[in-house]
């Protein structure tokens, strides 16, 4: 099949505006594992046989169908990995897969080893994982400033030795990377490897004299993992629907396939258009006013007393710069369904609504609650933030004394130089909860809170150096927060106006021990009101009493940090 000589790039459609190509940001963002072995810099050298060795260990039957799946024994096999890390991988696919209707996708948790992952779109997630993400603007590398200020920490390297808090009080916040800087470091990176990825993907055939690498209709798919078209108001148009290949194809027979060399050179104009166009976005902004609401903010370029909130249909919402103060959003708040949180502090921000995917970043002094996330939480770099979600999965990277009260799916991973971290059961609901906990699809009776996993204390997807044998040690974990140190968190009904659900209680059922502790404290409270009531006092000891119990009452506001929620639960 023949590329007509006038197939536009960017790409096009009769009577509308140019639109263009972008990277999926979640395979990059949330789709990153910190295994070394899964880590492949030399190319399709050693990815070439490891997929060989995927599909040959198929049946006959497997691997003559479009399925080609493997399971978590295969994955493990190929990769010499644990079981463990193979159903990681696993799950690690199925909450950045671009198909929702994929069988890994809407697989029940007991289900996900055995149904598996399509090797093509596994050797693409492999494939991937030698990315390194993009360094601040500006930022020396680790390794040249080591005699001035030599540590092994990666708050230390990332963040030029400063705490989170001290981040955002800092002018070198500003040089934090843009989303169009992120952007455009994806699109070079698949831009640089793209003719790897293809190969990958591609058969040989016999040709004139030579072998020609070709690319089926079904191959060609798995480029969705990596790649799509649309602009801001419109919905991600798949690749597949915008390429000019296999266009007019009789759905009754076989698409016929097309040479690798000429889907490369279609997919690299297509970048080299897109990166044009975000180098003289970047110009224009340089040279004209800006936008409160423009998606190239810098994630960290707010000052520590503004406040915004960013909407976009085709990014996610930003919630950025918020300090003390409280700040709710509710569906009909947030267009699309991601949420990035980015340098809150001394607040409590409440997120009462499905979402697919939601980051926080850099915050601290704060309770962040998130509603129900169906595919991946990721926190990084935060100080003393208390984190309440319920969601598929989460990822803890690079926090200090921080506790998460979670409702979910997956073990929760614990990435880079953390410390102080503690986990506790999910303690809180609001009226739609169910509802959404039902859209996003996470099951509240399964809980795997207190199941943390410690992956490296260095991340190797940035792009720093680090001291040799640093890569090996293992992170510090999460402990779980005592029984009698679990409290309740109580979001407000009147928060939700007429948006009223039918969640009347927690729905992620509380381990015994806890429920016990919390059975015991209401007993408690009961028998000392009752006392309190047929204390036989005078007047004055009355008052006394009084005093005393609210001073006590106020002692444990302030020093718990509830204080700071009561205070805007009084102003709303």
């Amino acid at each position: 099949m023949a590329e007509s000589d006038e197939t536009p790039s960017p790409a096009t459609t009769p009577s509308t505006a140019p639109i263009y190509i972008h990277p999926r940001r979640e395979p990059f963002e949330h789709g990153l594992l910190p295994i070394p072995k899964l880590i492949f810099t030399d190319g399709t050298q050693t990815l070439g046989p490891i997929k060989d060795k995927l599909l040959s260990s198929l049946s006959s039957s497997e691997s003559s169908t479009t399925n080609q799946r493997v399971n978590t024994e295969s994955i493990a096999e190929s990769l010499q990995i644990s079981l463990e890390h193979a159903r990681l991988v696993l799950e690690t696919i199925a909450c950045v897969l671009h198909s929702d209707s994929d069988p890994l996708v809407t697989a029940k948790p007991s289900e996900v080893g055995s149904i598996g992952v399509n090797v093509f779109d596994l050797v693409v997630f492999l494939y991937i994982q030698s990315y390194k993400r993009l360094l601040p603007k500006g930022h020396k590398d680790s390794a040249a400033v080591a005699d001035v200020w030599p540590s092994t920490s990666a708050f230390d390297g990332f963040l030029s030795a400063l705490s989170p808090l001290q981040l955002v009080r800092s002018n070198s916040r500003r040089n934090m990377p843009s989303q169009s800087d992120e952007e455009a470091h994806q699109l070079s990176y698949l831009q640089k490897h793209l003719g790897n990825i293809l190969s990958l993907l591609s058969e040989a055939v016999e040709g004139e004299g030579d072998e020609t690498l070709v690319l089926s209709a079904e191959k060609f798919e798995h480029l969705g993992f990596l790649f799509y078209f649309g602009e801001k108001g419109s919905e991600r148009i798949p690749l597949s629907q915008n390429a000019p290949f296999f266009a007019n194809s009789d759905p009754d027979m076989p698409a016929v396939p097309v040479p690798a060399a000429q889907v490369h050179d279609w997919l690299l104009q297509n970048i080299a258009s897109a990166l044009e166009r975000i180098t003289e976005r970047a110009s224009a902004k340089e040279n004209g006013p800006t936008s409160a609401i423009d998606q190239d903010v810098p994630m960290a370029d707010v000052s520590a007393s503004s406040v915004k909130s960013s909407l976009s249909p085709r990014g996610p919402n930003f919630i950025e710069g918020i300090s003390k103060t409280s700040y709710v959003r509710q569906p009909n708040d947030l267009k699309g369904s991601s949420v990035k949180v980015v340098n809150c502090h001394e607040s409590v921000i409440y997120i009462l609504a499905p979402l697919k995917y939601a980051t926080v970043y850099g915050c601290s002094d704060a309770t962040i609650f998130l509603g129900a996330v169906g595919k991946a939480v990721r926190v990084e770099h935060c100080e003393r933030v208390h984190v309440i979600a319920a969601a598929k999965r989460i990822c803890i990277i690079n926090c200090r004394e921080c506790v998460f009260f979670l409702g979910v799916n997956q073990t929760p991973l614990v990435v880079g130089d953390n410390h102080k971290l503690q986990v506790a059961p999910y303690n809180t609901f609001y009226s739609q909860l169910e509802e959404h906990l039902n859209v996003v699809g996470i099951d509240p009776a399964i809980n795997k809170w207190d199941e943390p996993v410690a992956l490296g204390v260095v991340d190797p997807h940035d792009s720093l150096s680090h001291p040799a044998g640093v890569s090996d040690v293992q992170t510090e974990s999460a402990s779980r927060i005592v029984p009698d140190q679990f409290t309740n968190f109580l979001i407000p009904n009147w928060f939700e106006g007429e948006q009223s659900g039918s969640t009347k209680n927690n729905p992620f059922p509380l381990p015994d021990a806890y429920m016990a502790s919390q059975q015991r404290r209401q007993k408690n409270l009961e028998e000392i009101k009752q006392n309190l009531r047929e204390a036989d006092l005078e007047e004055s000891r009355k008052k006394e009493l009084t005093t005393a119990l609210h001073q006590c009452f106020n002692d444990w506001l302030y020093a718990s940090g509830n204080i700071r929620q009561l205070y805007c639960l009084q102003n709303e």
